[in-house]
């Protein structure tokens, strides 16, 4: 009975650490997002800007604390991506958002559902540029446009 017992108490400490429930598995669960959260910096701060020669890195339109991973289920993730345009007025703050959604969208190693804000004050049109940006429709009839489609792949494209 005593050896039971001690199987059913590991199985269950087992079971509450794999799923966060348990201290140790509650101090796992941060650093799985804060890596993830990395992992999504990795791949945005790479995309070129649409008028500069610089990376959204670079410019720090992006940078790593603008990116959150939350974790939805044990398979899925909602990454939210707060950028910051160079200027108030910036005209291609929508071509930004774009970018950084079909970059994701190809490279995102994990299932995920995707926000892309831009950072609360530092825009002039900031609510309608996320409503556009996070409208599926909206950017699948962008992405159609050859001329805009030209743009995002010269913009998303790795460096040598």
């Amino acid at each position: 009975m005593e050896r039971v017992s001690g199987l059913l108490s590991w199985t269950l400490s087992r079971f509450l650490w794999l799923s966060g429930l348990s201290e140790r598995g509650a101090a796992r669960q941060p650093r799985i997002m804060e890596e993830k959260a990395l992992e999504v910096y990795d791949l945005i701060r790479t995309i070129r800007d649409p008028e500069k020669p610089n990376t959204l890195g670079e410019l720090e339109v992006v940078t790593e604390s603008c990116v959150e991973v939350q974790e939805i289920n044990e398979d899925d993730y909602l990454v939210i991506i707060r950028f910051t345009p160079t200027v108030p007025h910036c005209s291609l703050a929508t071509l930004i958002g774009l970018c950084l959604r079909v970059k994701l969208q190809r490279c995102l190693p994990f299932k995920h559902k995707l926000e892309i804000y831009i950072s609360e004050g530092t825009h002039s049109t900031e609510e309608d540029i996320n409503k556009q940006i996070n409208d599926k429709e909206r950017v699948a009839a962008a992405m159609e446009n050859p001329n805009l489609r030209e743009i995002v792949e010269q913009c998303v494209l790795e460096p040598d």
